[in-house]
């Protein structure tokens, strides 16, 4: 498989630290408001890469985080009159419900910033001790120009970055570019204890933290939008590599940006929109497929008319695999037709060799519907047996599973229901029962369940 890796701006084979494993971070959420639609990008393309990983065998250690103490949750907390815990708690819990209806898998690891505080204390304290970092009344601050390689990230220079740097008011730092580890507690904020009194840390040392607790001081894979390179990760590669002596991470994975009708996202502009907002009008998956459909480093655009482009994609998947289930139920029984399982995976193959160039989704999903086209016209259309029809549906659900679609299915007491009454239809339409026949199908209409009567027996779908 291949990567493009933000560091060297070139696509590089995956050699991992240890064979056969994985160990990855992923730049979690600040649990102060709704996710929106950019914040919901990398969460599903990272489940992706995840997915995709354990699907080729790799045993994959995946680390997500929660930034819970930050400027931004005490600026909400102190809005609502409430602790920055109770901000976090239900923002967590609110990013769950929307992780969920994405079919966003838990990561191997969630933790949270402020279970870190001792690590990061440690890691800070080692900083000042190598002359990398110093405490200025109660805050302390890493200094750029002590790390030669700050900026390989953004492949910037430091001079070009400080061009544009500035002291904030109230900030006792030495350089422009002097970024904050610990900040001193101001009055009324939370606070933690530590070697240069309360305070509690900045943002990009939390996760430099948790990153060497629990997958060590060089990990394989770092992932993260675009707008984190700079400062946020340029900045966690300077304070880990200075502070551990080795490589922070060998491969960084950025996704692209989201417009909304091909301009920025932005409140001011009012086209700003959470997850939650979309889900309640378009449902979930949707916004998956819409957030997969492109290769990850490419900008995506959203607008309406391309959510519901997504939902009718979406039902094209759906009707064929609800075919497939109704073929695999009638089908005649015999050997699986070589020539039709030669076909399809062939379109298995595919799938994998646009996934092993750097994730691309975008014609990964072009070999799903590849798939489908030859499964009506193969499968389906022609009839073909059992063990056919089971081969189709395996490939299908696998190569869907990998990008984490087609996850709303009927439940299967919902099926029974159904089936069931069906059958009794079936049985009063033999015995000329026309009115019987007439108000099952009528009970089926108001349970959202239209019928369609085939050569091959009754299909139904759900409207």
């Amino acid at each position: 498989m291949k990567i493009f890796n933000t560091l060297t701006r070139k696509k590089e084979e995956l050699k991992t630290l240890e064979e056969g494993k994985v160990k990855i971070y992923a730049c979690g959420p600040t649990v102060y408001n709704y996710i929106h639609i950019g914040n919901a990008r990398p969460l599903c393309v990272f489940d992706i890469l995840r997915r995709y990983l354990e699907y080729r065998g790799y045993d994959v250690t995946f680390v997500q985080n929660f930034t819970d103490i930050d400027d931004k949750i005490i600026k909400r907390a102190n809005e609502e009159g409430v602790s920055y815990k109770e901000i976090s708690e239900k923002y967590i819990k609110e990013f769950w419900t929307d992780a969920k209806g994405l079919n966003v898998r838990e990561a191997t690891i969630h933790p949270k910033a402020t279970e870190n505080i001792d690590e990061i204390i440690d890691i800070v304290s080692t900083l000042i001790e190598k002359g990398y970092a110093y405490e200025a009344d109660g805050d302390v601050y890493f200094s750029p120009k002590k790390f030669s390689g700050y900026g390989k990230l953004s492949h910037q220079p430091l001079e070009e970055l400080e061009a544009g740097a500035r002291i904030m008011v109230g900030e006792i730092k030495r350089e422009p570019m002097d970024f904050a580890l610990w900040k001193k507690a101001k009055p009324g904020e939370p606070y933690w204890e530590s070697p240069w009194g309360q305070g509690r840390p900045g943002w990009h040392i939390e996760c430099s933290a948790m990153n060497r607790r629990y997958l060590g001081k060089t990990i394989d894979i770092h992932c993260g939008g675009q707008d984190l390179i700079f400062p946020h990760h340029e900045n966690e590669i300077a304070q880990s590599e200075c502070c551990n002596d080795a490589p922070f991470a060998n491969y960084w994975m950025h996704n692209g940006y989201i417009t909304v009708d091909n301009v920025k996202m932005s409140k001011s502009l009012n086209n700003f929109f959470t997850v939650r907002d979309v889900a309640n009008e378009y449902g979930y998956e949707p916004i998956r497929y819409l957030l997969i459909s492109s290769q990850y480093r490419s900008p995506i655009n959203y607008s309406t008319e391309i959510i519901e482009q997504c939902k009718s994609s979406l039902t094209r998947l759906y009707t064929c695999r609800d075919n497939l289930d109704f073929a695999i139920k009638n089908a005649a029984d015999g050997e699986a037709d070589a020539e039709i399982i030669k076909l399809i995976d062939g379109r298995k193959e595919q799938f994998i060799a646009a996934m092993d160039d750097d994730l691309n989704t975008a014609d990964a999903l072009a070999a799903i519907f590849e798939l489908v086209r030859d499964i009506n016209t193969k499968v389906i259309s022609g009839s073909a047996n059992k063990a056919t029809c089971e081969a189709a549906a395996k490939i299908f659900d696998e190569l869907c599973s990998v990008l984490g679609i087609v996850y709303n299915r009927k439940s299967q007491s919902i099926d029974s229901e159904v089936e069931a009454l069906i059958e009794k239809r079936t049985q009063a339409r033999k015995e000329k029962n026309w009115a019987e026949a007439d108000r099952i199908r009528d009970e089926l209409k108001n349970m959202g369940v239209v019928l369609e009567d085939t050569a091959g027996g009754v299909k139904w779908h759900k409207v």
